[in-house]
């Protein structure tokens, strides 16, 4: 190929998130790919959104799908991009590299849970960069014998070279591994899931807690509760209400991922996948706690009567017990939101829970399972 002959890449990506993250690089990816390469070459890039990891999390498996949808096609590279976690050899898998068919299969999670579009950038354009060959990178020798200029990003959790069967058809691995590496993956997992989607997606369950909230203001019971509550009292409250609404929409909709495989493998699969279903609803769940203790003082401002509350309580109310008695209320309501999920389907509160693509992933491999 001369340095004036374009050379095409694709990006494979995983439907939703993957996808839109493919998308966006695109946009300004050429451009960064002949400045880096210099002796003008020229890139197009290309974007397309598909499930190529459907009912598998293999990576030779997919790296074989992989080379056989680049052979369909006329691309010179192609960069698949996924937002499964994805292990071999008992390390979690960053990218897999060919530089014989210019392939490579990037693990967003493994980028971490922070600044993921620039990282999945940075890595497509080293990966894309190693692939398109000594040209390109300015490299002696035959593509793949020299390790990538910059391996993507690790300051916190080192990105090193990780081992190759000799059935595969990668020439260039990397993982990441230890407790820093498994933070980094998990971080990643529970941004694909997207957290935040959980507050908008429990309808029912929020209008119970607000419900119980609303109520719960105006008892007068509650009133003397929270007159008498220590501050540690109420952070157990706290705890143990966020806990109880954690625990029951995890066993309500069957959130809980079990393996049908008794590989150690599977088994820390598994555990990866149940952690970043715990931080995903939890981080949920305590953004509801906080929208809710917010709420509950407004309400409380609006609607207490200095006068009942101090003849009620025997306790003038002041800003301390404004914010003790929402403060306990939240807790209260809480609980109310943990019964009322039960209103909601449990394809309602998997879809609030997970990301389009786990939510898939999970359905295919239960439907395996039975």
């Amino acid at each position: 190929m001369s340095s004036q002959d374009v050379t095409v890449v694709a990006l494979l990506a995983d439907p939703d998130a993957p996808t839109e993250i493919a998308q966006r690089m695109a946009r300004t990816l050429p451009d960064r790919l002949a400045d880096r390469s210099g002796q003008g070459r020229r890139f197009d890039v290309v974007v397309v959104s598909e499930p190529f990891t459907a009912r598998t999390e293999d990576p030779p498996t997919l790296m074989h799908r992989i080379l056989d949808r680049a052979n369909e096609e006329s691309w010179d590279i192609v960069v698949a991009l996924t937002d499964l976690p994805l292990h071999s050899h008992g390390r979690k898998l960053v990218v897999d590299l060919n530089h014989e068919h210019g392939l490579a299969l990037l693990s967003l999670p493994s980028l971490g849970g922070f600044r993921l579009q620039t990282r999945a950038r940075q890595a497509v354009e080293e990966a894309v960069l190693s692939l398109a060959g000594p040209q390109a990178t300015e490299a002696e020798g035959p593509p793949g014998s020299q390790p990538l200029q910059r391996p993507f990003i690790g300051r916190l959790a080192p990105i090193h070279p990780g081992q190759i069967g000799d059935e595969e058809i990668v020439d260039l691995r990397y993982v990441v591994s230890g407790p820093r590496g498994y933070l980094r993956v998990l971080l990643g997992m529970v941004r694909a899931n997207q957290p935040w989607r959980l507050v908008p997606g429990l309808s029912k369950a929020l209008a119970a807690a607000l419900a119980t909230g609303a109520v719960a203001t105006v008892n007068s019971t509650i009133w003397n509760l929270a007159s008498y509550l220590s501050t540690p009292r109420l952070v157990i409250a706290t705890v143990g209400s966020v806990a109880l609404m954690i625990g029951w929409l995890i066993v309500d909709a069957e959130l809980w991922h079990r393996s049908t495989e008794s590989s150690p493998e599977a088994r820390k699969r598994t555990a990866l996948y149940n952690v970043s279903t715990i931080m995903t609803v939890g981080i949920g769940v305590v953004v509801c706690y906080a929208g809710l203790l917010v709420i509950n003082l407004v309400w409380a401002l609006f609607i207490l009567n200095q006068k009942v509350f101090a003849s009620t309580t025997r306790t003038p109310l002041d800003a301390t017990q404004y914010w003790t008695l929402s403060w306990f209320v939240a807790s209260v309501a809480t609980v109310g939101g943990a019964l009322g999920s039960g209103l909601e389907s449990d394809e309602a509160i998997r879809a609030a829970a997970y990301s389009k693509r786990e939510q898939e992933r999970r359905s295919l491999l239960q439907e395996d399972a039975d």
